[in-house]
């Protein structure tokens, strides 16, 4: 079955290329929804999935956290600051012989790698580290 390039799916395109800053599908919901009340968040995903899987979009799998997407489609690495979340691309060349340097990949087919480096980001250095604690704290007021 082939996917249609429909009006949804075009509007989700521009929103991620518009946003610039490798937005999460919920950012990307909250950010369609201010002007278009009749999408839904499932037709913002589903969307997001068939762009990333045609090639429109990047699709970036951030561990422990929520998955962002990137208007840059050409291979790249990004690092993720562990205090706010953000996403951001590292200036580095991409390599592209390094699945070829695995020594014992045990018969696994390397086809592609994707990498995201971790830290802290130059906004989050300049703020006091805050204790576990204090980090809960803030998340179950801000849910409250």
């Amino acid at each position: 079955m082939k996917n249609r390039n429909t009006l949804q799916r075009r509007l989700v395109l521009d929103t991620v290329q518009r946003m610039h800053n490798h937005p999460t599908a919920d950012e990307i919901f909250r950010e369609i929804a201010k002007e278009n009340t009749l999408i839904s968040k499932a037709t913002v995903y589903r969307n997001l999935k068939i762009l990333s899987e045609q090639g429109g979009i990047l699709h970036i799998p951030i561990p422990d956290g929520a998955d962002c997407f990137d208007f840059n489609t050409m291979p790249h690495y990004h690092m993720e600051c562990r205090k706010c979340s953000r996403v951001y691309d590292v200036n580095m060349p991409y390599q592209t012989d390094l699945c070829d340097k695995i020594i014992n990949a045990d018969g696994f087919l390397i086809e592609s790698h994707h990498i995201v480096f971790s830290g802290l980001c130059p906004g989050c250095q300049l703020q006091p580290e805050e204790t576990a604690e204090e980090n809960i704290s803030k998340v179950v007021q801000e849910t409250v």
